[in-house]
């Protein structure tokens, strides 16, 4: 009898006022059969849906109506189920270039400029949660 590791698939929650990015990067993460994505396109309503969905990595857009990526990244970290979850900022409003001069860090988040490029956003996940 053949046995399979069970391994637990990691938890990325995407949170963007855009849909097509979110569903963009759920299409792709999904594809490597290592995580479960889940979409969120309504910042306010992004706070429940991490305590629901308990991710373990939030990819999280800056620039949003209503409630900013900072306001909400503060939220999460308020949280006490929460405040131990790496959150990567996802922005047009930094260069590729300024991210690379702050080594990839402002503001003490990792970020990483708009327009995504896959296989960073993979690398860089792979690099927050030590896999």
């Amino acid at each position: 009898m053949e046995t399979t590791m069970n391994i637990e698939k990691k938890r990325i929650l995407v949170v963007d006022d855009q849909a097509s990015n979110t569903q963009l990067l759920k299409l792709y993460l999904e594809r490597t059969n290592d995580y479960v994505v889940r979409e969120e396109n309504d910042a306010r309503a992004a706070l429940s849906a991490a305590k629901q969905f308990q991710p373990h990595l939030i990819l999280l857009d800056v620039m949003m109506p209503e409630m900013d990526g900072g306001e909400l990244a503060a939220c999460f970290q308020a949280d006490p189920q929460l405040k131990t979850v790496p959150i990567v900022f996802l922005t047009a409003a930094v260069t590729k270039g300024e991210v690379e001069a702050g080594r990839g860090r402002v503001g003490g988040y990792p970020f990483l400029a708009k327009p995504v490029v896959l296989p960073e956003v993979l690398a860089c996940i792979k690099h927050h949660l030590g896999g």
